[in-house]
């Protein structure tokens, strides 16, 4: 069985990605190689922090091009809360960072826009259907409303509304949590630390068939 990688650019809760990919019958390798990155078989960018910072880290370590070969050969991408937020174009978290642009969008900042609903978004949500029926994807067997568990302050916005496999109510938000490109998926909230319902997504992730 090949090994799933998981990519170490210095952020991200390597320690609970990789026992949930354990946990579910698969073997992880935690890893900077941008070899091993070229050649996984699949792949997963956790992350936990901020996207300037993440951008660099993995420029110092030569793993920008790995992974942008990786996302277009087809083969199965996830990236989860911080990782899913660098799939896309641009962040203006700071100031304004180019991410991969592996998917068309931009990332920007939750607003608190009422007391009740403060940022971060720390806590349990739910999921909602975007465009796309959830039969077929990573989402296959869960339900609308299912929660997941998020922490973060900022949120992507795909530029083509398709790829937004669910959206996620927070406030007077209404943002776009699961993300969905041919072979990449994106997770806005932690699978890892979200139970039974976390646990499927990434279950699905690893039985997923290359594009």
């Amino acid at each position: 069985m090949s090994p799933v990688i998981i990519v170490d650019y210095g952020l991200g809760n390597l320690g609970s990605v990789a026992r949930a990919v354990r946990h579910l019958g698969a073997v992880p390798l935690v890893t900077s190689d941008p070899d091993a990155v070229r050649g996984a078989a699949r792949l997963v960018l956790p992350g936990v922090g901020a996207f300037g910072t993440a951008m660099s880290n993995l420029g110092e370590r030569g793993l920008i091009e790995p992974l942008q070969a990786f996302a277009a050969s087809g083969r199965p991408l996830i990236g989860l809360c911080l990782g899913m937020q660098l799939f896309m174009e641009e962040s203006d978290e700071g100031a304004l960072h180019r991410g991969l642009a592996l998917i068309p969008g931009r990332v920007t900042r939750l607003r608190q826009t009422d007391h009740r609903y403060k940022v971060p978004h720390i806590g349990w949500s739910g999921i909602e259907p975007g465009a796309r029926a959830w039969s077929g994807t990573a989402l296959e067997g869960l339900k609308p409303g299912d929660a997941l568990y998020f922490v973060h302050s900022y949120y992507v916005i795909p530029a083509d509304p398709l790829d937004a496999l669910a959206y996620t109510t927070y406030g007077s938000y209404r943002y776009c949590s699961v993300i969905a490109r041919g072979n990449i998926l994106g997770c806005q909230a932690h699978p890892e630390k979200s139970s039974a319902i976390g646990l499927t997504i990434l279950r699905n992730f690893l039985t997923a068939a290359p594009h």
